[in-house]
């Protein structure tokens, strides 16, 4: 057997040095991705032991590295991107249940608003009220007025009442007298066709 010749040899260790620096390099990417470190050019170099020129000028390892560094980001995208949704999600509950608070408490005030306004009136009629013996004295003596009024009107309820228990009696009696003479007629009318 014939040993190589030299350059052959120098190109066969050099073959070897980059395949041992490929493994190195994804091993390196591996203990990263698992540690979730940072996953750079930078960071990559140096846990693989290799200098970052070698990263770019070799292209397997320069493929390695770009889909490496472009997965980090497309994961750190996505993370950053879940991570807003779900902040948006919270705000957005809390701002629906802010909104439903402020239309409860519109509702509320709204009522306690009226409520407020009935009972200033009333404040306000029974202060004028009592306020002037005036209007006190107009009270009772329109209350008089009402109370004569009243037994007016039930002494004439009891009138009319009285003279439709008499009209009801009258009706019965003609409707008895009528019912008579109807009977007079029939029996008469009963001789007259023998």
């Amino acid at each position: 057997m014939t040993s190589p010749t030299p350059p052959a040899a120098a190109i066969a260790a050099r073959r070897r040095q980059t395949q041992r620096k490929l493994a190195d390099v994804h091993t390196a990417i591996a203990q990263l991705r698992r540690e979730s470190g940072r996953l750079t050019v930078r960071a990559i170099a140096r846990r693989a032991s290799v200098s970052s020129t070698f990263l770019y000028e070799n292209p397997e390892a320069r493929a390695l590295t770009q889909n490496a560094v472009a997965a980090t980001h497309t994961r750190r995208a996505q993370h950053s991107a879940d991570e807003h949704d779900r902040i948006e999600a919270t705000w957005r509950e809390r701002a629906l249940n802010a909104e439903e608070g402020l239309t409860q408490a519109h509702h509320e005030i709204r009522a306690q608003r009226t409520r407020i306004g009935e009972l200033m009136g009333r404040l306000r009629d029974t202060e004028t009220a009592t306020s002037t013996g005036e209007s006190v004295q107009a009270v009772v003596t329109e209350n008089a007025t009402l109370k004569r009024r009243l037994r007016q009107v039930t002494q004439e309820h009891r009138a009319l009442q009285e003279r439709l228990e008499g009209c009801r009696a009258n009706l019965r009696h003609s409707e008895t007298r009528i019912g008579e003479l109807e009977a007079e007629l029939a029996e008469r009318a009963q001789d007259g066709h023998r």
